[in-house]
C-alpha cells in the first residue's frame, strides 16, 4: 500500500468511527464543568463546595456534539428547502 491509500483509509476511518458515535450518543459531557452541571470551588481546607450552574451547558452537563450538531443544522436546512 502506498501511504497516501493508507492515509485515506486512516482518515476514512476515524471520520466513520467520529460519526457512528455521533449517531450512538448524540450528547457528550460538558467541557467546561466536566460534566458536572456546576462550576467547583474549593474552600480553605480544600474539600469541593458546589459552585454556580454552568453557562455552557445551563446546569444539565451534557451538551450536543459538534459532529452532531452539524447533521441536525444539514437536515434542517434540507428539510426546509423541500417544502
Amino acid at each position: 500500500m502506498t501511504p497516501i491509500v493508507l492515509a485515506i483509509a486512516c482518515l476514512m476511518l476515524v471520520t466513520l468511527g467520529y460519526a457512528s458515535l455521533c449517531a450512538g450518543s448524540p450528547f457528550g459531557n460538558c467541557r467546561k464543568c466536566n460534566g458536572l452541571g456546576h462550576h467547583l470551588h474549593y474552600d480553605r481546607k480544600g474539600r469541593p463546595k458546589r459552585g454556580k450552574r454552568c453557562r455552557r451547558c445551563k446546569g444539565r452537563g451534557k451538551r450536543v456534539r459538534v459532529g452532531r450538531w452539524i447533521y441536525n443544522r444539514a437536515s434542517r436546512i434540507y428539510r426546509e428547502g423541500t417544502r
